[in-house]
């Protein structure tokens, strides 16, 4: 989740400090290098690498940067790894056009090589940088900059967002796929943004952009055309009130909820990304080879682990050994070799107990992958090939959009070991909005009636088991309370003597297992406890459930999926109660660096 900034002022002046101002208030994104460019006269001046905003525009001298239009970008690594080369803004072949990007282009590989075959000068890996080419591609052959922009947006698939501007005008032109876009109006310029926060302190009237919508900025008035016909857009611009930390967190009261309810964007970008990636092929021909096949994680990534197993066996008829990451190296490093296969999953890519599993598995032989968040983490560079997670920065140390999108990319590889479409995975991301919307309310409410109880269980079975894990383990990161999350048919074998009356107990079911689940429910509630199931509208559970929070129908498979997300509500709401902040719980980070 990178972030752009683009401003077009009447006169040459400086720009440096303007530029270096505006990426430094989206750095809250989260990043890996920055950089810069302006354009004066017949001349563009990049300047960028890898580092923190400050330490870059120190080193590279961005305060003496000048002239009429200039764009900063903070770039997260996804196509090529985090250096001076990649860093966004990128060039054309002849230094003629200037441009950066916010997200995804998903067949960037391919364009990479359409582009070097016409004879363009292809610099880095980055899809930023395809970005420009493929605008170049058609002012090349005579389009104007409109129609060269439409073409190019054809071309370009994936969710993005992109600036770019030409020393022949005096313009900067922007347009939007999928990923966030704002252009400011102020006194003698305009600018425009993936984020609120860069415009903020410059103007408070804005105009947001929708997909499909190419923006025309002069330093005096914008312009707003449709990308499908060209056609003229009238819009108003509006006056925004909300302060700068209002904005960073999108109207929301903390980071956790923000990111919970863009885990349907983050959802949608990982499955094109896996859709257009070049190494998903081989990655799945290794597996489904191995001798054993292994998912190794910690936490969080663990219960992803788990969740994936469930789905290879279900969908793919593939045995699966999923294992902590610092038990692999007891029970089973020692009987790996070179015909086994290790997917090593962690959101950072710094995990220390998943590196150390990883360095003896490597030592043994054995093929192994990733699957991480961070670009350019020493998991990305010491694996074979890691497949990145597309969720950007995550701000609250607990992981929802992270663990997400682990779970959506392991049954993205279980479908494609089966053979299915992965077509049937599209509807995911609108399945996620869905849930949300039916089960806010609902989830806040049963928040504050439970509350007051320090032991709860979350119960489930087969692909729901390592859900109610993950749902336990959040409410423990940040309500402090102890909830223990079980197979749902062990409760009987010991922790049903904790049962007293109210005790509240959920249940995360899946629509294939009723049939045991209703079992449970009745253990506990023919007790006095008070059953809690997340599920998909059954007569069967409203008849044998306390309370029933519905969840959209879907697969069996999306539904352990969705039904995450009301365990991630109900954790974030019970925090709120109870006075602590679900950003930033006591003891935990985000990143674990020690043994």
């Amino acid at each position: 989740m990178c972030g752009i900034f683009g401003i077009v002022t009447k006169n040459e002046q400086p720009l440096g400090n303007i530029l270096a101002e505006a990426a430094q208030r989206l750095t809250y994104r989260g990043y890996d290098s920055v950089g810069a460019a302006t354009i004066s006269g017949a001349k563009v001046d990049l300047r960028k690498d890898v580092g923190r905003v400050k330490d870059v525009a120190v080193k590279y001298n961005f305060a003496e940067m000048s002239g009429q239009r200039g764009i900063t970008q903070l770039r997260w690594a996804t196509f090529g790894e985090p250096s001076q080369i990649n860093s966004q803004p990128h060039l054309d072949s002849d230094g003629d056009l200037v441009g950066a990007h916010n997200g995804n282009v998903v067949n960037n590989v391919e364009l990479r090589q359409q582009f070097i075959a016409e004879g363009m000068t292809v610099r880095s890996m980055n899809d930023g940088e395809s970005c420009v080419h493929a605008v170049e591609r058609y002012i090349n052959r005579g389009e104007g900059f409109i129609d060269a922009i439409r073409h190019a947006y054809d071309d370009l698939q994936g969710d993005y967002s992109f600036v770019i501007g030409s020393i022949t005008d005096d313009k900067l032109y922007a347009f939007k796929k999928g990923s966030g876009l704002v252009v400011g109006l102020g006194e003698d310029f305009s600018c425009v943004s993936s984020d609120l926060p860069s415009i903020l302190p410059l103007t408070r009237k804005i105009m947001r952009l929708n997909d499909g919508e190419i923006i025309t900025l002069w330093h005096d008035r914008v312009e707003l055309h449709s990308v499908k016909d060209g056609s003229l857009i009238a819009r108003e611009p509006e006056l925004v009130t909300e302060t700068m930390e209002a904005v960073q967190k999108g109207g929301f009261s903390h980071f956790m909820l923000k990111e919970v309810h863009e885990q349907s964007q983050v959802a949608r970008e990982v499955l094109h990304m896996l859709d257009g990636s070049p190494d998903v092929a081989s990655v799945v021909e290794k597996m489904k080879n191995a001798r054993n096949l292994y998912f190794i994680g910690c936490g969080t990534s663990y219960h992803a682990c788990l969740t994936g197993a469930v789905y290879f066996a279900q969908l793919a008829g593939r045995p699966v050994i999923p294992v902590l990451a610092p038990q692999f190296m007891p029970q089973y490093a020692p009987t790996v070799n070179a015909q086994d296969v290790g997917l090593f999953v962690s959101q950072s890519g710094e995990t220390k107990d998943v590196l150390n599993a990883l360095e003896v598995a490597e030592a043994r032989g054995m093929t192994c992958f990733g699957l991480a968040n961070v670009i350019g983490s020493t998991l990305t560079k010491a694996t074979v090939c890691s497949l990145p997670l597309c969720c950007g920065y995550e701000i609250s140390v607990p992981a929802t959009k992270t663990f997400t999108n682990q779970v959506v990319s392991f049954l993205y590889l279980a479908y494609r070991l089966a053979g299915r479409d992965t077509k049937e995975l599209e509807t995911i991301p609108a399945l996620m909005d869905k849930t949300l919307e039916m089960v806010s309310e609902q989830v806040e409410t049963i928040a504050a009636e439970i509350n007051s109880w320090n032991d709860l269980y979350c119960l489930g079975y087969g692909a729901t088991y390592p859900i109610a894990l993950e749902g336990a383990l959040k409410l423990k990161e940040i309500t402090y309370a102890h909830c223990e999350g079980m197979l749902s048919t062990e409760f009987k074998h010991g922790p049903l003597s904790a049962v007293t009356k109210g005790f509240p107990i959920l249940f995360a079911a899946g629509p294939n297992d009723l049939p045991l689940l209703v079992s449970g429910l009745n253990e506990v509630t023919c007790r006095g406890a008070r059953a809690i199931a997340i599920g998909q509208d059954d007569p069967r559970l409203h008849a044998n459930a306390s309370d029933v929070i519905v969840i959209p129908d879907s697969t069996p498979e999306i539904a352990a999926l969705l039904a995450v997300l009301p365990l991630q509500l109900l954790s974030y709401h019970m925090s709120v109660l109870r006075g602590y902040d679900p950003d930033f719980p006591r003891n935990l980070s985000k990143t674990l660096t020690v043994d």
